[in-house]
């Protein structure tokens, strides 16, 4: 089995104008194909080749190659790109399922979007800043490159079930934004698919 480019559930400016049409398409169709790509030339052969990309991430640690962290990188970048872009979607509404959530671990909405603004802002360097479910308790986490948390603390120095997630690698946003992270951070919640979260949530 091999890994394809999934399509976008929306148009390249559906997301306008907070991201931007030219971003979305050389991010999804680029730098997202690449990682599948390479996921798939790296796994040709192998016995993890028939697993589905969340099950690769569940034994992630158990795996033994010699390119392990190539694999890393790239089917990292494939699970967290998939997950990405069917997190976005304009003027969804945060529901009282998740709000409730959010409001039992950080007080006040504007609180929880303050740390995670903080947490993005000051991430160094590329990677990804996530709401993750720790076992029934909602946290806001950062991995470095394409780490996701389902790989496992041992592997991304986190854990958990991601709820929402942002991509903060500068090629997510330097085309609209340029150094302005905490611009394109403040733009994210224009765009947050908040009934998919809440999906996530119930799970």
């Amino acid at each position: 089995m091999s890994y394809i480019l999934p399509s976008l559930p929306y148009s390249y400016n559906a997301l306008e104008p907070f991201f931007d049409e030219k971003t979305m398409i050389i991010h999804h169709t680029k730098h997202h194909q690449n990682y599948v790509n390479n996921t798939n030339a790296i796994l040709k052969n192998t016995a993890f080749s028939s697993l589905s990309i969340e099950e690769l991430m569940s034994i992630f640690n158990e795996i033994i190659l010699e390119n392990k962290n190539a694999l890393r990188n790239n089917a990292g970048g494939h699970i967290n790109h998939s997950f990405f872009w069917n997190s976005l979607k304009l003027g969804t509404i945060l529901t009282n399922d998740i709000k409730r959530e959010i409001e039992k671990q950080f007080s006040t909405i504007e609180h929880f979007k303050e740390k995670f603004e903080e947490v993005a802002l000051n991430h160094f360097g590329s990677g990804w800043v996530w709401l993750v479910n720790q076992n029934g308790v909602l946290s806001i986490v950062s991995t470095v490159n394409q780490d996701n948390p389902l790989m496992g603390k041992s592997i991304s120095n986190t854990y958990g079930y991601p709820i929402i997630g942002l991509d903060i690698w500068e090629h997510a946003y330097y085309l609209k934004y340029q150094n302005r992270r905490l611009d394109y951070i403040k733009s994210f919640w224009n765009v947050v698919d908040w009934e998919k979260a809440t999906n996530r949530l119930q799970k």
